[in-house]
């Protein structure tokens, strides 16, 4: 469970981004943020693995005490962390599988970290995930080669390849069409599902939040006004999270596409497919 207790922050500058939060996750539960521009969705998130430093208040991942850990603690508490990021975090140059293999760096000694050669029950996780996510014909293909959906895909593999008790993620789809987008939210909410992972996932587009996430977590002005259902986002608790719109629309809209969510779009449909035939001889310099 992920526990957070009277969490402020305040910057230097006197903007207060986070006022107060109390907040329990349970295990395996996907949790959406929502919210304005500037309400404090990724500051939050970033304050649970202190990529943000909180002013005040405690966080609990399980037993640890986050808020308190020194540098090396810390950093061995972030190994149980992953963290998908809205603009993929890639190294451009680097292969798909290469990039993958990073999310094990905290894992291995400093040699092995440097010439990147990884264990062999390392790289046999990472095809299986790579083959989970359908890029496993391309672990050799440059980064820079692939499209948005492919790029995110490959951020989940390295987040998940950390084997995480927590995944924070923060706007997945913010880069994306809207159907790649869907694609993105179904496999992140799929694979959550299949290792019982907690998420906390900041997104902006109200519709996928409702359709994919078990809990919606409103925020405006570094506070909770909304913690509930995604079926509780009346047009009243949107005008409250937000301000005044038609959002009946929305909630039409919504309740639309819950309609026609079974049919499903195919992972990785809007990419260029060819069956699977991993050759790990090719590999074999990365152990």
């Amino acid at each position: 469970m992920l526990k957070l207790a009277g969490l402020t922050k305040r910057y230097r500058t006197g903007d207060l981004a986070l006022s107060n939060i109390d907040l329990e996750v349970p295990d395996g539960q996907v949790m959406a943020l929502i919210g304005p521009s500037g309400a404090g969705k990724s500051t939050l998130i970033r304050c649970v693995n202190r990529l943000v430093e909180p002013t005040s208040g405690t966080i609990f991942l399980n037993d640890t005490g986050i808020t308190t850990l020194n540098h090396a603690q810390l950093r061995r508490a972030r190994r149980r962390m992953g963290m998908i990021f809205q603009e993929y975090a890639l190294v451009e140059r680097l292969s798909v599988m290469e990039n993958v293999l990073s999310g094990r760096l905290g894992f291995v000694n400093f040699w092995r970290s440097w010439f990147r050669r990884f264990p062999q029950s390392d790289i046999d996780e990472a095809f299986r995930l790579l083959q989970r996510v359908d890029l496993d014909h391309m672990v050799d293909k440059r980064a820079d080669e692939l499209s948005g959906g492919q790029r995110q895909r490959v951020g989940i593999c390295r987040a998940l390849i950390q084997n995480p008790e927590l995944l924070l993620v923060d706007e997945p789809t913010a880069s994306l069409d809207p159907k790649t987008s869907r694609q993105i939210m179904r496999l992140i909410v799929e694979l959550c599902g299949e290792r019982r992972l907690t998420a906390i996932v900041n997104i902006h587009d109200v519709l996928l939040a409702q359709m994919f996430a078990q809990r919606i977590v409103g925020l405006r002005l570094g506070e909770i006004v909304y913690d509930g259902p995604p079926d509780g986002l009346s047009a009243d608790v949107l005008t409250e999270i937000y301000g005044e719109e038609d959002w009946e629309a929305t909630i039409s809209k919504v309740e639309e596409d819950a309609e026609t969510e079974e049919t499903g779009d195919g992972i990785g449909e809007d990419d260029d497919h060819h069956p699977p035939n991993p050759d790990r001889d090719r590999l074999a310099g990365l152990t």
